[in-house]
């Protein structure tokens, strides 16, 4: 479920750059694929209530108002990532997203205020080696497009900002109606950003041309497949899985895109992706806990 999921994840950089092919913007995608997909999280929540005959308690104005906050860093990583992808090959993108791998140590040792152990430590360093190779940075021939860098990183932050709202925020309620509120809060601070947008140049053939692929693998099946499957696997297992998002993206991108991929950027991926099971494996006799 885990794999399933972060697999999804790796399939949405390659459809928004298909998107963006057929002169689609990023208002109209992100739009599209938060909208769709909070109305297919409320049918879901509503046939579930009906499978099972429940008459659940309803959620408190408080704890909504929680989720719907900490969705906005949901949709601020959709709109930094796909403005991303316009300047950036996706297997780049990617690459850059992955930074919240680090991002999320700094976050922990600041949340508890406890300093990261040597195995963390090493394995950031890892991941800028790996990430300066996955890059290309050091092939004089390419120009660094540092503004496609700049909404890269930034979708790495409030991607750390997601990850940490995902596991801590309201955590008692049932995941279909902590995905909805998410996603809600998501949407709200899409249709905000780009509001402007939304008049008699908007585009509506997004909706059925991409924008229920871009719901159902971006923001239905991979809520619900880490909700059911990180519980069974741990954080730690779980972390290492969804690692499969960077090269499934990747090889979506060559193939699909028939992006190039060299060998220094394979070499960097394989270092990073290593970097997450040294970060997140548990070592017979260490004390360290797995990383968020």
């Amino acid at each position: 479920m885990v794999g399933l999921g972060a697999s999804s994840y790796g399939m949405l950089a390659t459809f928004v750059k298909m998107a963006y092919s057929e002169g689609f913007t990023t208002a109209e995608v992100t739009l599209s694929q938060f909208l769709l997909g909070f109305l297919g999280l409320s049918l879901l929540t509503v046939f579930r209530r009906k499978a099972v005959k429940s008459n659940p308690q309803p959620i408190g104005a408080k704890s909504i108002v929680k989720l719907m906050t900490a969705g906005i860093s949901m949709g601020l990583t959709s709109i930094f990532y796909y403005m991303s992808v316009q300047y950036l090959p996706v297997s780049v993108g990617i690459v850059l997203l992955m930074q919240t791998v680090w991002m999320g140590v700094i976050l922990e040792m600041f949340l508890h205020r406890k300093a990261p152990g040597s195995r963390k430590i090493l394995s950031v360093f890892i991941i800028l080696i790996g990430t300066a190779l996955a890059t290309n940075i050091f092939k004089e021939s390419i120009t660094v497009n540092w503004v496609g860098i700049g909404w890269g990183l930034l979708a790495a932050l409030s991607y750390t900002a997601s990850v940490y709202a995902s596991n801590s925020v309201e955590f008692q309620l049932p995941p279909l109606k902590r995905s909805q509120f998410l996603i809600l809060g998501g949407l709200i601070t899409i249709a905000c950003i780009f509001h402007p947008a939304i008049g008699k140049d908007f585009s509506y053939d997004i909706f059925l041309r991409w924008g229920l692929f871009l719901a159902l693998f971006g923001t239905i099946l991979p809520p619900l497949l880490f909700t059911k499957g990180m519980p069974l696997t741990g954080m730690g297992l779980g972390a290492i899985i969804a690692a499969v998002e960077i090269p499934v993206s990747v090889l979506m991108a060559h193939f699909i895109l028939g992006e190039v991929v060299n060998l220094a950027q394979w070499t960097g991926i394989v270092l990073i992706l290593f970097s997450v099971v040294l970060m997140n494996i548990k070592l017979k006799g260490s004390a360290e806990q797995p990383a968020l």
